[in-house]
């Protein structure tokens, strides 16, 4: 009779019908643990008795297996683990192979669905089997060194043609695959990654996935998830250039995304917040997607859908706060275009921005950004003058004298700079600006200049590090490390010091009273305006525009 451990050992073989004994894996001894819960039969030896009780031709080992046959069961298991590795080495012969089955499946599918048009039953056996070999291709992903020959075969053409494909469960599929090989987690070579995306263009994966982007139901559980990887293959193919302005310029995935993201619903879905995302992608990437989605009233309808979060926050961490940040970083790339800054003020974006900073809400960091590019460039004269008409002052230098972080100093910067560029001479709108700084004993410029002093010695403890790295270094090597140390720099708020003495720079020339209180606060610290001069002297690689502060001084 078999113990209850014999029992579990003898169940792991069985024979075949000679008499061997076969195994699924090596045959090893272990000693068998106490468990109350499973304990069955009686009571195993001591491990001394058990050591004891051996056969005297060593026959018995374990469960009735000899030693022998553990040793040859053994190295069959290594023989078969070995046998598989062979078999499953991945390289251009294995990748010919692949290519000929799916190429096979392709064609028994479509010669089936079309002899048997009105007989479902005779062609599903080989769409499921088109289906597996589908995803099959999942495991390149892992191999992007076989990408080259995967095209050279014409398989991508012929994957990418499946998004065409009657059954969109398989033109899902197609894509989710598609998905997987472009995604920026594949550790591709830029080469590799680009001969694969290459062969889908050709292939017209564009208009393909725009087909299925319309043809799919998002009622239909499947096929919403079909539009989230059509999404996802959006975003990958986005990381060039190139391909993300094509995709603004040559199909009508722009148009269908603004009205993805106006459609109403309860609670905003994952798909709501993609296509936001993704539409702020397309905006980021080409001053002519801007432009589409600006004659597209997309600047009117993004306010529209930010209006209501000048009362109420999204909940953290959830799909709609994604949704919002995408709507605001999409708008703000669109307000830095001139069509975009008028369409901005003809929407009463200036209006609705100066609402949300009142209230200490989510938006009010990136309402203040909003501005900021707005009144920002050449052509941002008529956004300043609407802030001033819209009773803006008072809210931007109530801000103004707060502590904030340092992207929203830079913004409130970065506002009040633009208005003393570009604010016409002696306009209404000026003269109250400049009043604004002259009020209450020049308290606006003592808050600027405190500001200066912050960000002048943490740019100044960079620089002295720079400085001694510098004098370590040859030539070319101080040529290889500009970009690091000017970012250095920047990271130190190099930007902000530049704008602020741009902001202290206009003061100084339009009025005495300021250049003497500004001058009085430099000689504080044993500086003149020297030291603003040559902040401003710094920024000499921009454009005219923005440098023109220098011959105020």
């Amino acid at each position: 009779m078999l113990t209850w451990a014999t029992g579990a050992a003898y169940k792991a073989t069985k024979f075949t019908a000679n008499g061997d004994v076969k195994s699924n894996g090596k045959v090893e001894v272990e000693d068998v643990e106490d468990d109350d819960d499973a304990e069955a039969g009686p009571a195993l030896p001591p491990d001394d008795a058990e050591e004891s009780i051996d056969d005297e031709e060593g026959r018995f080992f374990g469960g009735g297996i000899t030693r022998d046959t553990v040793d040859v069961l053994n190295f069959i298991d290594e023989r078969d683990k070995s046998d598989d590795a062979k078999a499953e080495k991945l390289d251009a012969a294995w990748v010919r192979k692949l290519a000929l089955n799916f190429e096979r499946k392709i064609s028994k599918n479509s010669e089936l669905r079309a002899k048997y048009e009105d007989d479902p039953q005779k062609f599903m056996g080989s769409e499921a089997d088109l289906d597996a070999d589908i995803k099959a291709l999942a495991i390149l992903a892992e191999h992007p060194e076989l990408y080259s020959d995967f095209a050279k075969l014409g398989c991508v053409a012929s994957l990418v043609s499946l998004l065409s494909h009657e059954n969109t469960d398989i033109a899902i599929d197609a894509i989710e695959i598609i998905n997987e090989l472009t995604d920026e987690d594949v550790e591709a070579e830029q080469e590799q990654w680009d001969l694969l995306v290459d062969a889908m263009l050709e292939a017209d994966l564009l208009n393909l996935l725009y087909d299925n982007i319309t043809r799919l139901d998002e009622e239909n559980e499947s096929d919403k998830a079909g539009i989230y990887h059509v999404l996802s293959v959006l975003e990958n193919l986005s990381s060039r250039p190139t391909v993300a302005e094509s995709l603004g310029k040559d199909t009508a995935f722009v148009s269908w995304l603004v009205q993805r993201v106006q459609k109403r619903e309860t609670v905003i879905t994952q798909n709501k917040q993609y296509g936001a995302e993704i539409l702020a992608i397309f905006l980021q990437s080409a001053s002519s997607n801007r432009i589409k989605f600006i004659d597209l009233n997309g600047i009117d309808i993004f306010l529209q859908l930010l209006s209501p979060y000048r009362k109420r926050d999204p909940a953290k961490g959830t799909e709609e706060e994604e949704y919002v940040e995408n709507l605001f970083d999409g708008e703000t790339c669109c307000v830095d275009e001139l069509p975009g800054k008028t369409k901005f003020l003809e929407a009463e974006g200036i209006e609705l921005c100066l609402i949300m900073l009142r209230e200490a809400k989510m938006s009010k960091p990136r309402a203040l950004r909003l501005l900021d590019h707005a009144l920002g460039g050449p052509d941002g004269a008529a956004c300043c003058e609407k802030l001033v008409e819209a009773a803006g002052l008072k809210v931007i230098f109530t801000a103004f004298m707060k502590k904030h972080d340092n992207q929203a100093t830079e913004h409130l910067l970065g506002i009040l700079a633009s208005m003393l560029r570009s604010l016409p001479a002696n306009s209404a709108e000026r003269i109250r600006l400049l009043a604004k700084f002259v009020e209450k004993d020049y308290e606006k410029i003592d808050r600027a200049m405190k500001i200066r002093r912050e960000y002048a010695s943490k740019v100044v403890a960079v620089d002295q590090e720079i400085q001694n790295e510098r004098v370590k270094l040859s030539a070319e090597e101080q040529e290889d490390r500009a970009d690091e140390w000017l970012s250095r720099r920047l990271d130190a708020g190099l930007y902000s010091l530049q704008t602020v003495d741009v902001i202290l720079a206009w003061l100084v020339a339009e009025g005495s009273g300021a250049k003497k209180r500004v001058q009085g606060l430099l000689a504080e610290r044993d500086e003149s305006l020297d030291a603003v001069r040559a902040t401003l002297q710094g920024m000499e690689t921009l454009p005219q525009w923005a440098r023109i502060e220098l011959t105020t001084l």
